[in-house]
């Protein structure tokens, strides 16, 4: 683990220590994923939102230095720049949800370090990620998100879904986003082999 430069609100963030960002990123680009948004991540990150019933939901493929949603799912089918309702950066902005994310924000980058799933009802009820900026500046109160861990073994990135309300996710959601994650593994080795996605 490593600790990042302190934030203006002066607290220090706790980042994990990712070993296998070099082969995660030589793998992706041989899949040639990681660097374009795609029409059937976004039907899949559709998907993803219609069965947990959520707001937002991401595929989310992670380099060494930001994570890219090759497909996201916003409120009312909207595209990178829809905003959570309330969400408000202390300025009188909004931020935008869109396309890119630094490494440091949101918790998928634990979920491909630990290669488990994570399950945060709400987040504010754990010291460790109710510091990340994704809770004050976007407003994310509720994260469930499992690993995209291919044949090679390599963790490509997660497949995630988001609230802006504390949600009981429950051992169904928790089976639900592990088995919704091995369906899209299977897309994406079906793509090696020039079949899939």
């Amino acid at each position: 683990m490593s600790y990042d430069p302190p934030r203006p609100a002066g607290r220090l963030l706790l980042t994990p220590e990712d070993k296998d960002a070099p082969a995660r990123v030589r793998r992706l680009r041989r899949l040639g994923l990681g660097e374009r948004a795609e029409p059937a991540l976004d039907a899949f990150a559709n998907r993803l939102a219609e069965v947990a019933a959520v707001p937002y939901s991401m595929v989310n493929f992670i380099d060494e230095n930001r994570q890219f949603f090759a497909g996201l799912h916003t409120p009312d089918g909207g595209g990178p720049g829809v905003v959570p309702p309330g969400a408000d950066t202390g300025d009188g902005t909004v931020p935008e949800v869109g396309r890119y994310m630094a490494r440091d924000y949101g918790f998928c980058p634990y979920v491909v370090v630990r290669r488990r799933a994570l399950v945060l009802e709400d987040v504010c009820d754990y010291p460790r990620f109710a510091g990340n900026p994704v809770v004050d500046e976007i407003g994310i109160r509720s994260y469930l998100g499992a690993p995209l861990i291919d044949r090679t073994g390599i963790a490509l990135g997660t497949v995630c879904v988001v609230d802006v309300e504390p949600r009981p996710w429950g051992r169904a959601g928790l089976e639900t986003i592990k088995s919704l994650a091995a369906e899209l593994v299977e897309q994406i080795e079906l793509r090696e082999g020039g079949r899939g996605l």
